[in-house]
């Protein structure tokens, strides 16, 4: 595997579990678990549980890495999102947030 691929898939990992450990203050009972599917590179943390009396169950990040860049498909936090992973050794020029103005993904990122 790529180094540059390797680092940014530690930089994603780092993030993710450091993440999860938060818990959102109006939902105290809330679970986190965090998917790390190296084969397709993507990464995600999804938050569950119930509230209401509803089941609930979403991505808080979904990350993908194609063509040598991360790719931020959600983010459903205030998180500087860029500023983390440039934190974590992912230049800002390998970052494209695709969750928020419109890109075009590379294929890989579209069939996945």
């Amino acid at each position: 595997m790529d180094k540059k691929v390797k680092k940014y898939e530690k930089a994603i990992q780092t993030f993710l579990v450091d993440y999860s450990s938060i818990k959102p203050a109006n939902w105290r009972s809330a679970h986190h678990q965090v998917i790390i599917d190296p084969t397709s590179r993507n990464y995600q943390l999804v938050r569950f549980g119930w509230m209401d009396g509803k089941h609930v169950h979403f991505a808080v990040f979904h990350f993908h890495i194609a063509n040598g860049k991360v790719w931020v498909l959600q983010n459903r936090t205030d998180i500087d999102i860029i500023g983390e992973l440039e934190y974590l050794g992912v230049p800002e020029r390998d970052i494209e947030i695709a969750c928020f103005s419109p890109v075009e993904l590379p294929l890989e990122v579209q069939a996945a």
